[in-house]
Formats: C-alpha cells, structure tokens, sequence
C-alpha cells in the first residue's frame, strides 16, 4: 500500500511536471501542446500563488532563466530562485502577511504592457494565500471559520470568497491586462472545475453577487460585503489557461501500481466529496478479495466542537477502522503532505483496532472531540509523514484486501 502511495505522490511531483511541461526553443515558448512566439514579447513576468507555486516558479526559472525580467510567489515557504521572488504565507488562515506579498503582485501588475506575457502559477491554498485588500482577509479569516461548521462545499466556500476579493474571480487578470497571460493550473478540487482552484484569478468567473449571497443566505451567513467580479470579455481576450496535474494522474499512477504487483484495481472516483461515512459505504461495497480500490476528492465534515487535532484523511481513518477486516489495509493521504497537521494521514489495518482496545483507548470519544490525530499518535505507527510535498491535488485514499 505504501509502494502505491508513493507512485501517486510521484506521479504529481512538481518539479517533474514542470519540467516535462514547460521548454524554450529561440522565439518558441511551448507549454504543454501549445506554442507561444515570444519574439515580439518584451517582458516575460512570473506570478505563482498556492502551496506548490514557489517551488514551481523555481523550475520555471531554471527552465527560462534571463527571460524572465522579474516575478512574485507565494506558498507556504520561499525557495531560492534567480529572477523571481519568493514568499511563504499562511495557510488556511489569510493575514498581513499575506496581503502584503498580494500587494507586491498588485504592483508588478501595474508595470505590464500590451507586450508582455505573464506566466501565472494557479494552485490549490491560493485562496488563502493570495489575499488583497486587507478587508478580503478580515472578511475571509472569519468566513473560512463559520463556513467549517456549515458543511457546505468548497466550490460555495470559493463562490462567496470570489466576492469578497478584488483579484479572484478573474480579478487579477483585469489588473494584468493588456498583457498576455498564460495561467498554469495545478488543480486541487474534485471534478477539476477550474475556475474554481485559488476562486479563479484567471479565469471569467461563471457567478454572479447573488450566488454568493444566496449562499451565505443557504447557510445563515452575515455581516459579509460582496462585490461583483469583472465581467467585461476583453479582459479574458488574451488569456490562456492549461492545467497541468490534477488526482487524475495520481489516481491512475496508483492503479498502474497496483496491477504491477499482481492485483486488481479499480478507481471509485475522482471526485469523492462525501462525508466519511458514505466513502466508508462506497468503500467497503466496492472492494473484493486480492483488490484495491482508490479515490481521490475531500472528506467533508461538519466540525461541531473546537480544540480537536488532525485534519480530513485522518478523520477517514477514525471512521473506517472499526469496519475493517483482518485481511484490510486502509490509508488516506493529503496530496500536499500537511493533513491538518504536521501528519499527511493515516495507514491502518485489521490490527489497528486490537490496539486501540488493548490501549484502553475509546474510538467514539476521540471521534466526538474530532481528535483524530489525539488517538492515533497513542498507537504507534499509523501516521503517515511525508513532510511538505510542494504538491497539492486534493487527498488519495486507497483500501486493500488481501
């Protein structure tokens, strides 16, 4: 199971996808099965934002070296590059520091012209990290807090945070226009709807104020001011936009895996945004003897009580354990290695609950104080460690029946 896992997170490696997207040939500039004349270009700029944009921007760098005049990035910690900047900010609460590397990227936007290409790194945890003007995050810090005991879903989380921004929703390519834009997606929500990764800097946002309101109308919601995002068709002329990764390619990795070694394989879906016990259904009505079956998506919870630990795939793993056999092996992994924790998520099997019971430990208590992570810490080597994986495509689960 492990040996599968690692093909997944292999699979989405950022640097490997950035190198096997991106190249330089004289005046042509190819991403993907695309071609861009950059002879006539004055300036190329860079501009990432999300949890692998600062080390994508860095093999992009390496990639076009002094064709690029300058650029800003912000992810969850700067890496050296030679023509760009790099800024680690926080994540999944937005702050000053956020708002003030945001602000530098308002600034570059200021400088470019009708001849320049900007390259925009769109990634999932650029809803946080890209955050401007300082009232989006005073607005955004308490939305993501009262939204997380709504059970509402991230695409009408990012709806209502594309209305409370002035650079999301297609915000940030008004700023940049007239220049030529080309937004790489590294994309991190189930179904791949684009326009939804970081609420969609780059994209003609589908939605109007009114969704947004009838959301937070939906979910009891107040206290919020919305704004409209641009609208006018000339903005989104000259823009681009090729995703590059998404779970996709991990899944499939993970399948391809799997047969090697002798097994049947079956992917459950792409896009799994149930509440654990439905995964925990699909799950164990899907699986069979010699099988594995994968997914990819988030576990969607309601929080009810404050002060727990652990994050999604964990909170998975707590709900299923108890439902596995002897022969069973169950894991969930947060494709950015950072589930809520400084854990990528949990790998149990038909012992783990033995040791729970011989710990003395109450599997229902730490499901009610949503302390997941409380529990598994006590048992000894369930915890998946990764350490931050500069890649981000939603959460990987995979269960395994001998």
């Amino acid at each position: 199971v492990l040996d599968i896992i690692e093909a997944g997170l292999d699979s989405i490696d950022t640097r490997k996808i950035i190198k096997s997207s991106i190249s330089i040939n004289g005046t042509s500039l190819n991403i993907r099965d695309k071609t861009f004349d950059i002879s006539e270009i004055d300036n190329i700029y860079v501009i990432g934002f999300g949890k692998p944009s600062c080390m994508a921007v860095s093999v992009i760098d390496e990639i076009l070296g002094s064709h690029i005049q300058s650029g800003i990035a912000i992810g969850l910690a700067p890496v050296s590059c030679e023509n760009i900047q790099t800024f680690g900010g926080t994540h999944p609460h937005p702050s000053i520091q956020n708002v003030e590397v945001s602000e530098k990227i308002m600034e570059l936007s200021k400088k470019v012209t009708d001849k320049d290409l900007v390259l925009v790194v769109v990634s999932g945890g650029g809803s946080a990290l890209l955050c401007w003007p300082m009232k989006e995050c005073e607005q955004a810090n308490r939305l993501y807090k009262e939204f997380l005991q709504t059970g509402g879903d991230i695409k009408e989380l990012n709806t209502v945070r594309k209305h409370i921004s002035s650079l999301k929703g297609g915000g940030l390519v008004k700023e940049l226009y007239p220049a030529q834009v080309i937004g790489l997606i590294f994309s991190d929500i189930p179904g791949n709807t684009y326009d939804y990764i970081a609420s969609g800097p780059t994209y003609k946002d589908a939605t109007t104020i009114y969704d947004a309101q009838a959301i937070l109308d939906k979910y009891h919601l107040t206290g919020y001011e919305l704004n409209e995002t641009p609208t006018d068709d000339r903005y989104f002329e000259r823009v681009t936009n090729i995703p590059l990764v998404s779970n996709i390619e991990a899944e499939e990795a993970m399948k391809q895996k799997a047969e090697s070694l002798g097994l049947k394989a079956k992917i459950l879906s792409y896009e799994l945004y149930d509440e654990p016990e439905q995964i925990a259904k699909k799950f164990l009505s899907a699986i069979e003897s010699n099988c594995v079956i994968l997914a990819g998506g988030e576990p969607r919870s309601i929080i009810t009580t404050e002060g727990g630990t652990g994050g999604r795939c964990q909170r998975l793993g707590l709900v299923m354990l108890p439902l596995l056999k002897e022969t069973d092996v169950f894991a969930a992994v947060a494709s950015d290695g950072l589930d809520n924790s400084t854990a990528a998520g949990v790998i149990e099997d038909g012992d783990t609950l033995k040791k729970v019971k011989s710990k003395n430990l109450n599997l229902k208590e730490y499901k009610d104080k949503w302390d997941s992570m409380g529990m598994y810490t006590k048992l000894g080597n369930e915890l998946l460690e990764t350490g931050p994986t500069h890649a981000n495509v939603s959460d990987l689960m995979i269960m395994y029946r001998k």
